[in-house]
């Protein structure tokens, strides 16, 4: 058994049922890459009475039953994890990384946003695209409904998040916050900037696989037209190839 590599952890009371685990490091990606190590090495060897394990970019908030559990059990699970447990990929191959070339429609129609943004940052809309466009992302990890969220927008200083978040932002959307993007799975209200979509389904409940990307994969967006976009054939997201 291995050390984790990110140093100690911080477990904080979240409510009457729940934990907040951060990684108090000085180094942004150690504390973005620790806290995906450390929530896979939890999982596998997930203890009684924890109900849920809710990822962010920089901290896991764990869900558990206080009728079962209490945070005191909670927490010692957690360091004892982090300081002990071995990775659940140690002596296994580790999984490849494979690379989404995803084509996205840049308009006013379908980047509301994108205006807002270009002006925030001091640039003109097609600079912004050209930006994102030259941006590689890594998917850190999947949120609500397995978005997946990324890093690695090359923007001048980090997005502002919207003032009013909108109500219902289609599935597909291209939404872009901090230096962080994110592609909307279903309908629904987001306060990130939406900047862009594309024509691919990117989560698909009715499939085995409902998604075929995860954690560590490498995504590229490439501008298309909207009539570009009509002659694809743009149904569930796959995979461009293995590697960066």
């Amino acid at each position: 058994m291995t050390t984790a590599p990110y140093g100690a952890i911080t477990v904080e009371p979240f409510g009457d049922s729940a934990a907040m685990v951060t990684i108090p490091h000085g180094d942004q990606a150690v504390r973005r890459a620790g806290i995906i190590a450390f929530r896979d090495r939890f999982l596998a060897h997930r203890p009684p009475g924890v109900l849920d394990v809710v990822s962010g970019l920089e901290s896991l908030l764990i869900e558990f039953d206080p009728l079962r559990t209490s945070l005191q059990h909670v927490e010692y699970a957690a360091r004892l994890v982090a300081r002990w447990a071995p990775s659940p990929a140690d002596g296994t191959a580790a999984r490849a990384v494979r690379s989404f070339d995803i084509p996205v429609v840049f308009d006013d129609e379908s980047g509301p946003d994108l205006v807002s943004v270009a002006e925030e940052l001091g640039m003109r809309p097609p600079d912004v695209v050209e930006a994102i466009a030259g941006s590689t992302f890594t998917i850190c990890l999947l949120g609500a409904a397995m978005a997946p969220m990324m890093d690695g927008l090359k923007v001048p200083v980090p997005l502002r998040r919207r003032a009013e978040p909108r109500t219902d932002v289609a599935p597909g959307a291209i939404m872009i916050a901090g230096t962080n993007a994110i592609i909307q799975p279903f309908p629904g209200p987001t306060g990130w900037r939406v900047v862009g979509r594309t024509p691919h389904t990117i989560v698909d409940i009715s499939r085995p696989d409902p998604v075929s990307f995860g954690p560590g994969d490498i995504v590229r967006f490439v501008p298309v037209t909207r009539d570009e976009a009509l002659t694809l054939e743009a149904g569930f997201l796959t995979p461009t190839g293995e590697g960066v």
